[in-house]
């Protein structure tokens, strides 16, 4: 990848072109169920016990750091309220989007730039086939409905482990921290983490692809592809994050 500023805007110019092909393509027919389906079970599969196991030790800090300091203030009763909406906004969306760009995103940049090395992509444009119709299309819905998933996965173990460290280790009521949930947070707030999970696997899984479709000079170009995509995407991420909640916050009035 060229560390010109030209270079930088026209690899930046082409992951948004691509971006772009993903969308016009995904209407296109027929669908292809089967590796839509492979993908999504493949995703799932290396992406779910490590999900689950990120998630309990992201609950439990936010319930340790926002535990210490209601009490601190004097608001124990608040701590269960906090601890959820904590996790719902903003723990659950990230912990699965880096799962989802560290694990099954550079599965599938190395996946399609072994095919790339190898001419697979060329003897497929070669033949009239669309490699973005047929390989990238799928692997990008797969994505996007494992993250949705994994996000209420994510959730429910990052709450329960945030329930279990503040009442067991803080010495907190199970009943305050269960009957302050829907004090501040609301069902708005697990919709907003849910469409965030869905853009963050959908970029994921497209800049995976572009980079594994634009790799070249080997199994070493591979490599380096695959670092790229990680790091691309999350600094992607990041900033769609805060995008997304800057916009979240202007639309949807919250709770006092």
């Amino acid at each position: 990848m060229s560390l010109s500023p030209t270079g930088a805007l026209r690899q930046s110019g082409n992951l948004f072109a691509m971006a772009l092909d993903v969308a016009r393509t995904m209407p296109r027919r027929p669908f292809q169920v089967r590796e839509f389906i492979q993908q999504a079970w493949f995703i799932a599969s290396v992406t779910i016990l490590p999900t689950a196991l990120v998630s309990i030790p992201f609950g439990a800090v936010i319930a340790l750091q926002i535990g210490s300091l209601t009490r601190q203030l004097g608001a124990q009763s608040f701590s269960g309220a906090a601890s959820v909406l904590a996790v719902l906004r903003e723990a659950s969306p990230i912990v699965t989007a880096l799962l989802i760009a560290g694990a099954g995103g550079t599965a599938i940049c190395a996946d399609l730039g072994a095919r790339k090395i190898r001419e697979e992509i060329d003897a497929m444009q070669v033949l009239g086939i669309d490699p973005i119709h047929r390989l990238v299309v799928p692997r990008v819905l797969a994505s996007m409905v494992v993250a949705v998933l994994l996000n209420g996965l994510v959730s429910v173990v990052g709450v329960a482990g945030g329930y279990f460290f503040n009442v067991i280790l803080q010495n907190g009521t199970p009943g305050a921290y269960l009957a302050s949930f829907t004090t501040l947070a609301q069902l708005s707030d697990l919709w907003a983490a849910e469409l965030k999970a869905l853009v963050f696997g959908a970029i994921a899984a497209i800049v995976a692809s572009y980079k594994g479709l634009t790799a070249k000079g080997g199994p070493k170009g591979v490599g380096d592809a695959v670092n790229q995509s990680v790091v691309i995407t999350f600094m992607l991420l990041f900033v769609t994050n805060f995008v997304m909640t800057a916009v979240y916050f202007q639309i949807v009035p919250q709770r006092g």
